[in-house]
């Protein structure tokens, strides 16, 4: 295992993540499509099962796919991300880079995927809501708070489930693919529950990396890329993150 796989698993995982993340949106709000309508729920579902999916794939990187995972990992203690790859500066950058690098591409499928549908007229803020959140509450201190407890949900949750098949607790091993069924099911659960307030980015990269696309794409009539906004996204999940990574090492003793 090197640092160059690692490198490619997350840019494959996350581009899948964010291919069909983005396109269950661009199925649910643009005009004229099979799905339109079909409300957040099924976003959340769709969100849930991206996640399933970028995770398979991305097998031999661990399955981050999110810089939150990554940083939190990092802030629990862990000594390798996954054999033979130790926590240090290097690795983590990998992680981050790759995870950035594979959001935008998949956000360039996406669009590629529903082009004739980005070539219609939308409502305002529409298009940009494809690849990126936005609040329904515009404040930025509270928009950074939802985020981050959300994203402590998700990493403390996965944390928790490393423990699994510890002899320890003699609780049960070998979940192979089943694993990231549940991370897929958490996703929809955090959506459902503490989704409603920001659209629950809960990880940096799935909202910077799309958000850069939308700025780059000849996308007609797609309005700002909301920069001002754009950092909330980012700031929140890190905190939720490393937080979560911090406090597992007594909340959650191994």
């Amino acid at each position: 295992m090197n640092l160059a796989t690692i490198f490619l698993s997350e840019v494959v995982g996350t581009a899948m993540l964010l291919l069909l993340g983005a396109g269950v949106v661009a199925n649910n709000i643009l005009p004229k499509n099979k799905g339109n309508g079909g409300g957040f729920l099924m976003v959340n579902w769709g969100w849930g099962l991206a996640v399933f999916s970028g995770v398979l794939v991305s097998y031999k990187s661990g399955g981050h796919l999110n810089p939150a995972v990554t940083l939190g990992l990092a802030a629990s203690g862990v000594k390798e991300f996954v054999p033979g790859i130790p926590v240090n500066a290097a690795s983590i950058f990998t992680y981050l880079s790759a995870q950035l690098i594979g959001a935008f591409l998949g956000a360039v499928l996406a669009w590629l995927a529903y082009k004739k549908q980005f070539d219609e007229d939308a409502p305002d803020g529409f298009k940009l809501g494809v690849f990126s959140t936005g609040p329904e509450i515009r404040s930025p201190l509270w928009n950074v708070i939802t985020e981050a407890i959300g994203t402590f949900v998700l990493v403390f949750v996965v944390i928790a489930a490393g423990h699994w098949g510890d002899s320890s607790t003699h609780t049960p091993a070998g979940l192979g693919w089943l694993g990231a069924l549940g991370v897929a099911l958490l996703v929809v659960v955090i959506g459902t529950s503490l989704g409603g307030p920001t659209g629950y980015a809960i990880n940096p990269a799935r909202d910077l990396g799309p958000r850069i696309a939308h700025a780059i794409l000849p996308i007609p009539n797609k309005g700002s890329s909301d920069w001002g906004y754009s950092w909330v996204p980012v700031v929140g999940p890190i905190i939720g993150g490393v937080i979560a990574g911090v406090t597992s090492g007594f909340l959650l003793p191994a």
